[in-house]
């Protein structure tokens, strides 16, 4: 009798095992680029595999995709992209790969601002119509949503939702992940502004490479002026860097910062004209790589908020 049950356990075991194996397979999730693939892994935790297509360090707005990318779409069950026609080349990667997985914009609910006055006339305008043949012209629109903590947590919680929609299961966990991160970014946030606080007003004009940081100016409170346009793609004019320059020098700009991932040439060329010292780098659209200062978004933001006061204080 004893023999029989233990048959019947053993032959139990063998049916629910391969469910068991299939209920454990971690959501495949597809991120565009290293801001994104660091808040899906917040919020996913281990029951996700993040593939993120452009990597520490990588500019999305010049990137091209490789076989592998298409091959890692083909067969996402979640691909989560920024949108406001940030991936300029999300769009044709979704067409080679044929996937059939949810595409995700993550700045839904976000309120997008507007490029900054005069980009659009003198930075990008010259080549709009080949950009947006090629799928990566912004328009007026500010796609660098993520600069702003807030916005950040806006992000999270659309992905907990997607996460919940492919993967009823693993709901309660998404949730709860999420707001945990959402409690760390809450404090992040705060000693952001507690930094920005500490600046005094007549010196938070500062100069970065290209026009990042619209989101994080509006919700802080500092000003950034910047001689290239929202996408690294559109090279400054000589009479772009010469009405910055006059701007610069007008305003009384307190510092001017390289970018992880734009050349510090122009950068250089403004300090010489102007007489500013550089201040340091700043990351705009990419992490840093794991051993670098910005290996997660809330390093990044606690970064650059440190790097800015400690070139414009002096500590």
């Amino acid at each position: 009798m004893l023999s029989k049950f233990r048959l019947a356990l053993l032959a139990t075991v063998i049916t629910l095992s391969p469910l068991a194996s299939a209920s454990a397979e971690p959501l495949k999730v597809i991120a565009s680029f290293s801001i994104i693939g660091d808040f899906a892994q917040n919020v996913g935790g281990e029951r996700v595999e993040v593939t993120t297509l452009v990597g520490p360090d990588g500019d999305a707005h010049v990137y091209e995709p490789r076989p592998a990318d298409a091959v890692a779409m083909a067969g996402a069950d979640v691909v989560l992209v920024n949108g406001l026609h940030f991936e300029g080349f999300l769009e044709r990667l979704v067409e080679t790969s044929g996937a059939k997985a949810q595409i995700v914009e993550l700045t839904k609910g976000v309120e997008p601002l507007k490029m900054q006055e005069g980009h659009e006339a003198e930075g990008e305008a010259h080549d709009a119509a080949a950009e947006e043949e090629e799928g990566h012209h912004h328009g007026d629109t500010d796609p660098h949503a993520f600069q702003s903590i807030a916005n950040a947590k806006i992000y999270v919680k659309n992905i907990a939702d997607a996460f919940c929609a492919a993967d009823a299961e693993g709901c309660d966990a998404y949730k709860a992940n999420a707001e945990a991160y959402t409690q760390k970014l809450a404090a992040a946030e705060d000693e952001v502004k507690a930094a920005v606080a500490s600046i005094p007003e007549d010196k938070r004009v500062i100069i970065t490479s290209h026009d990042a940081f619209g989101y994080f100016e509006h919700e802080y409170g500092l000003t950034f002026l910047a001689p290239e346009g929202v996408s690294t793609e559109a090279e400054a004019s000589a009479a772009d860097v010469a009405a910055l320059i006059r701007q610069v020098r007008e305003d009384k700009a307190s510092a001017i910062f390289v970018e992880s991932i734009t050349n510090a040439r122009l950068a250089e060329q403004i300090a010489t004209e102007t007489g500013l010292k550089i201040g340091g780098t700043l990351y705009s659209d990419a992490l840093s790589a794991a051993d670098g200062p910005a290996s997660t978004y809330i390093d990044l933001m606690r970064y650059n908020i440190a790097t800015i006061k400690g070139a414009i204080l002096g500590s």
